[in-house]
């Protein structure tokens, strides 16, 4: 008997944080107007420090909130095995998109061993699209049989720079940091270490003219890019915005990304970059970026072609190809220029992706679980039906309540039955149970559940 009540409290308990977890999800984080980047609400917030001496430890498979300033250098701290090749990025969030921004400014991001030598860096730069927008960089530690580089276990520096011009805003920018480790392999040594000469860089047949047009949101951050799968997808995008999307790709696959702006009749002046569109890799490190001139006319942009996903492509030097070196989701952010309003008005500018995705996908070289350097089924389901991240979790939630049978509203009267039966329990063991259900001892488990 005791048994069946443990399980039963058990399952209710489940049930109960799996109906909360759900609320909470449903909660202000995703009101109709939502923040201009949104951050992972799990991150956890982390100060660089000035000296490599004080710096914080970022654990694997962790997202962390900072900020820098601008010429800072902070420090941070990773500790890594001698088997696996790892990932630091960082995405710098600017906290105005009216703030000033120059050519060269942005961040680099790298690992440094204890002797300061640079495992590896990666540079986040405004570029020629000169509004403030966020970006992203990555640096990697990359673990090759032969060498001596950066291989040992143990602990390493992560050093995030910012630059920044004279003209630029003063304002600190925000930073969202993630720590990732690459699963190892099926069997070390299995997969070639010379990076592809050549690939086919011929741009796909565009899509029938009666293929179908449908309508996604993008997102506003990596944490909700909104899932794409092959297709011509509608949106829109307005002034000092930046739109996420995402698109699983996997093993031997490759990914071409067109963005097009629609016709506005306001105006007829040409604005040399008025809008970015950039792609980032599963570990959030940049891959390729182009930008768009606009003048009220029809326009559009392609990424330059890109390799199929491949294991021998990090060993390249340009980072369109090391970049496509694992599965996974690839995310597309397309970002318009603030300057965009002054001619054309605040108002959305109606925008279309078109994504295609070819070859079949090929078996992952991994031991166990990919993680997120992996395409499943349920991230195609997620593609599919346009998922974002906390989507699919607030639906995995609904799925875990569904599959036990249980409501909103059998949960709470569950939960008033087991609350009903320990007390009785108790009153058998000798705490008297007055008429309105007091007992001369501490209610179990802190009383009956509270109405929601």
């Amino acid at each position: 008997m005791k048994r069946q009540i443990g399980r039963g409290v058990r399952t209710a308990s489940a049930a109960v944080a799996a109906m909360c977890a759900v609320l909470a999800l449903s909660g202000p984080a995703y009101a109709a107007d939502p923040a201009p980047y949104a951050f992972d609400p799990g991150a956890k917030q982390v100060t660089g420090k000035v000296a490599n001496a004080d710096a914080s430890v970022l654990e694997a498979g962790s997202v962390y909130r900072s900020s820098i300033k601008p010429g800072e250098k902070l420090y941070y701290r990773v500790n890594l095995d001698a088997a696996s090749d790892a990932y630091v990025s960082a995405v710098a969030v600017p906290r105005s998109a009216d703030g000033e921004v120059a050519y060269g400014d942005g961040i680099t991001v790298s690992l440094r061993d204890r002797n300061d030598s640079s495992c590896g860096s990666g540079d986040a730069l405004v570029g020629s699209a000169q509004f403030a927008r966020p970006i992203s960089a990555y640096a990697v530690r990359t673990v090759k049989e032969g060498s001596s580089y950066c291989q040992d276990a143990g602990a390493y520096d992560v050093l995030i720079e910012r630059k920044s011009k004279e003209t630029s805003s003063p304002e600190e920018w925000d930073l969202e940091i993630r720590h990732d480790v690459e699963p190892v392999l099926k069997a070390a040594g299995s997969q070639p270490t010379t990076a592809p000469t050549e690939f086919a860089s011929e741009s796909p047949a565009p899509l029938p003219t009666s293929a179908p047009r449908a309508t996604r949101s993008g997102g506003t951050g990596f944490n909700d890019a909104t899932g794409l799968e092959p297709g011509e997808w509608k949106d829109a995008v307005s002034p000092g915005q930046t739109r996420f999307y995402r698109v699983p790709v996997d093993w031997g696959q490759q990914l071409y990304v067109t963005a097009e702006l629609s016709n506005n009749n306001a105006s007829t002046t040409f604005l040399g970059n008025a809008l970015s569109l950039a792609l980032a890799n599963p570990a959030r490190g940049h891959v390729e970026g182009e930008v768009l001139s606009y003048s009220g006319r029809p326009a559009s942009v392609s990424l330059d072609p890109l390799p199929p996903v491949g294991w021998s492509n990090r060993y390249a030097s340009a980072t369109g190809v090391s970049g496509m070196r694992f599965a996974g989701w690839y995310y597309v952010s397309v970002g318009l220029s603030p300057q965009v309003a002054k001619e054309y008005g605040a108002g959305p500018i109606k925008l279309t992706l078109t994504v295609q995705v070819k070859n079949d996908a090929q078996a992952s070289p991994y031991a166990g679980d990919a993680g997120i350097f992996g395409v499943s089924d349920d991230d195609r389901d997620m593609a599919r039906s346009g998922q974002n991240a906390p989507q699919a979790a607030r639906s995995a939630t609904m799925r875990l309540v569904g599959v036990g049978g249980i409501g909103a509203g059998t949960v709470l009267v569950l939960g008033l039955g087991v609350w009903t039966l320990l007390a009785r329990r108790r009153q058998g063991a000798g705490a008297p149970v007055a008429a309105d259900g007091t007992t001369g001892r501490p209610s179990p488990y802190g009383g009956p559940p509270q109405a929601w």
